[in-house]
């Protein structure tokens, strides 16, 4: 049968009012990536993360969302598998669509995505303690660089008489390059070589005690011995379980951690490791009134009264509110506006300061060393004064120490060295 004219007019105008309506429908939503592993061996740390995101944009949308759309969250599992990291990256951008991610939590996941942030001109914002070394012009780095954890650690444990170092760690570029600053960081104090054993054990080791039993020999020398462990994902678990096996307690060997909290500590019988220590930026025990009223905002959410906050989730509350933030402030959420707005944000973190967010792309934080209860908390043991600025080069490396980092015109920088006077890229 034949169309009229009048009817092929009419088909058309509804194919293109459907159209509109679709894409309309697709940008009514500004969509937020979440990129963090939900299986795989670092899932008993992650996927906490991927939660407290989830809280985070639904409290968000009920004030309103941003810029007057609400905020919708995509969800990715890249399951504690680190080239996937990449690819659900590509897809977070490139298919979904999405504006920001946060996620990772290894080093290696997150040089494995940098490449597709810096090609897609897109933001991350990335919520967990590393080596440093590093500042790209796309990421956002809320978790604790060496000078805000790992050195600050050390110099208490020192204060504390330690003489004899171990430095244990999971094998990849996060132990290695920390654990590579701490010994020379250590050396430059007077530590002999011999003072100072190193381990490296792969994700998921889980045979421990020969490795304690190394330990426990080492630290038999007649000088007060400490274990700095950068021991990541559920490794924690049967490492902690065999110290309390060879009998190792705080007052003889203390650990502490840089990637344990309370997250990790909720699937440990604690009695045993009471004493030891983490080093970290926040801890859950924080009497401040902002961290009583996320506790409170947490375990609704979850409806779990015993839900535990840590802190790479205070991590994500600073920089998702600084997100929130910069858009405002720029209007959209196009990549490079944001970017150049976040610089200098201040937002209010759980510990009663406020964060603000630096040139090098990290953020000012206070440093806090808590020892581990009996209930799976930390009474801290030490606080800074004041907040300490991340430091993206350390000071204690031969190819770092001359470079800076400033994101802001006209240097633009990640690696500007100031003996030279030039840029090495991002």
């Amino acid at each position: 049968m034949r169309m009229t004219y009048k009817s092929l007019v009419t088909a058309g105008v509804l194919a293109a009012t459907m159209a509109v309506s679709s894409v309309a429908s697709a940008a009514d939503t500004i969509k937020v990536g979440i990129l963090h592993s939900l299986s795989g061996t670092m899932a008993i740390s992650e996927t906490t993360l991927k939660d407290v995101m989830l809280m985070l944009i639904e409290e968000q949308n009920k004030k309103g969302g941003v810029l007057g759309k609400k905020l919708e969250a995509v969800v990715v599992d890249p399951a504690s598998n680190w080239p996937l990291f990449a690819e659900k990256a590509r897809e977070l951008i490139s298919v979904n669509k999405v504006d920001v991610v946060f996620g990772c939590w290894t080093s290696v996941s997150r040089k494995s995505v940098l490449p597709v942030f810096e090609e897609l001109n897109s933001v991350l914002f990335y919520p967990v303690q590393y080596e440093g070394e590093e500042s790209q012009k796309n990421v956002f780095y809320t978790g604790a660089a060496p000078n805000q954890q790992a050195i600050p650690a050390v110099d208490y444990l020192i204060n504390e008489g330690v003489k004899r170092w171990v430095l244990a760690g999971t094998d990849y570029v996060y132990p290695r390059t920390t654990n590579k600053i701490l010994e020379a960081y250590l050396k430059a104090k007077g530590v002999a070589a011999t003072d100072i054993m190193i381990n490296y054990t792969p994700f998921g080791h889980s045979d421990w005690q020969t490795i304690v039993s190394d330990i426990k020999k080492f630290g038999s020398a007649g000088k007060k011995t400490a274990v700095v462990s950068t021991i990541n994902g559920d490794a924690n678990v049967p490492f902690y379980k065999e110290l309390g096996n060879q009998g190792i307690k705080a007052q003889d060997i203390p650990v502490v951690a840089f990637s344990v909290g309370e997250e990790e500590l909720a699937g440990l019988d604690t009695k045993p490791l009471v004493g030891h220590l983490a080093a970290w930026n926040y801890f859950m025990s924080d009497k401040s009134p902002e961290n009583a009223a996320f506790i409170k905002q947490w375990k609704a959410f979850t409806k779990n009264p015993k839900r535990v906050s840590n802190d790479p989730m205070e991590a994500h509350y600073i920089g998702f509110n600084m997100w929130i933030k910069a858009v405002e402030a720029a209007g959209t959420t196009k990549a490079d506006a944001v970017i150049d707005s976040l610089v200098g944000v201040s937002v209010p973190n759980l510990t009663g300061g406020y964060s603000a967010m630096m040139p090098n792309h990290h953020i000012t934080k206070p440093v806090l060393i808590g020892e581990i209860q009996a209930d799976g908390q930390f009474e801290t043991v030490y606080a800074t004064k004041g907040l300490v600025p991340g430091d993206a080069w350390s000071d204690f490396l031969p190819g770092s120490k001359d470079l800076i980092s400033d994101w802001r015109k006209p240097m633009s920088c990640g690696n500007f060295n100031t003996k030279t006077g030039k840029c090495g890229g991002s």
